[in-house]
């Protein structure tokens, strides 16, 4: 816990002149930023992880800069509808986008026309790298770990597997689990993890992937045991494996996928290191801690850490999209 304090430290530290006001130059030379209020738009619903987020640190930023900071939601099309009004605003800085993987990598393969391209029209200033998603089983099968699922899967010959959406993260485990054991898993999708796990409730699920923070009602009431975390350790459950720990072989679970803030293209640079550098600060933000507590995510990093993450996690999430043959919609 120490290293990640003073690796967190060392950064703030090092960002803390691009946190600091600046006259950005260029064609908007004579333009201090942010000249006005700016509008923090929120791809999906009021009261989810992604808004929560975005609420935490808009407060930061416009504590920083003395502006206040609007957030608006703006959902639908797994988040596209908001991501192509950010893609199409002044490339100012007084426009911001809060989104997800999904928007940022996944929807160029789940979607015909989403409306933006990520890699033309937008620019991720600040990632926050995801949580490890649980896997959990109906207590009544006696999973307690990979090997006890796989061995149930191949004598059952039926699994009912939830994922909280097609394409999800538990829809390419389901997909590339199969794949290296040779199973035939058929995905159940929901629209959201809440509804996922009242199927775990009900007991009308063998299985189901998703969040610690989603899954407690499930892991409170003894209805799931978990057996596995996707791809990287969860605090509170430090004693359950990785899948990787446990003989999963796919590049997927070494990803984690992110919550990332982005403006549009053009932006001059200046700007988007400052956001980066101001998203860094508010990871000593109380209120920021909280959240990030809640949902057991890590820090948020910079712009240039969180495009490093990007191009790193980007083909892998590509590849493993693609597999599953689903047609754009």
């Amino acid at each position: 816990m120490s290293a990640t304090i003073n690796r967190r430290h060392f950064i703030a530290a090092g960002t803390t002149a691009l946190a600091l006001p600046f006259v950005a130059r260029g064609a908007s030379a004579q333009t201090q930023w942010p000249s006005r209020q700016i509008r923090l738009i929120c791809s999906y619903p009021a009261g989810g992880q992604t808004d929560l987020l975005a609420r935490a640190f808009g407060d930061f930023i416009s504590r920083q800069v003395d502006k206040t900071v609007v957030i608006e939601n703006k959902a639908g099309a797994s988040g596209s509808i908001g991501t192509a009004e950010v893609a199409r605003a002044e490339p100012d800085g007084h426009t911001l986008l809060c989104s997800i993987s999904t928007t940022y990598m996944m929807n160029r393969v789940m979607m015909k026309n989403p409306g933006y391209d990520m890699d033309k029209d937008l620019t991720l200033v600040s990632a926050i790298p995801g949580g490890g998603l649980l896997l959990i089983a109906n207590p009544k099968h006696g999973i307690k770990t990979l090997d006890d699922f796989v061995a149930f899967a191949r004598k059952s010959g039926r699994v009912n597997f939830g994922t909280y959406s097609a394409g999800s993260a538990p829809h390419m485990t389901i997909h590339e689990l199969n794949k290296q054991y040779g199973l035939n898993i058929e995905p159940i999708h929901y629209r959201g993890e809440a509804p996922m796990w009242t199927g775990m409730l009900d007991g009308s699920l063998d299985v189901a992937m998703g969040s610690y923070t989603a899954a407690k009602p499930v892991l409170e009431s003894d209805r799931g045991t978990v057996f596995a975390v996707n791809s990287k350790k969860v605090d509170a459950l430090p004693q359950i494996k990785t899948l990787p720990e446990q003989g999963a072989t796919a590049k997927f679970f070494k990803v984690s996928g992110f919550t990332g803030f982005a403006v549009p293209k053009a932006t001059p640079q200046p700007i988007v290191e400052r956001l980066g550098a101001l998203c860094v600060a508010a990871n000593e933000d109380p209120k920021v801690k909280a959240a990030l507590a809640t949902f057991l995510l890590e820090p948020a990093l910079g712009s240039k850490e969180s495009n490093a993450l990007y191009q790193r996690e980007l083909p892998v999430w590509l590849e493993s999209a693609q597999a599953l043959g689903l047609q754009p919609a």
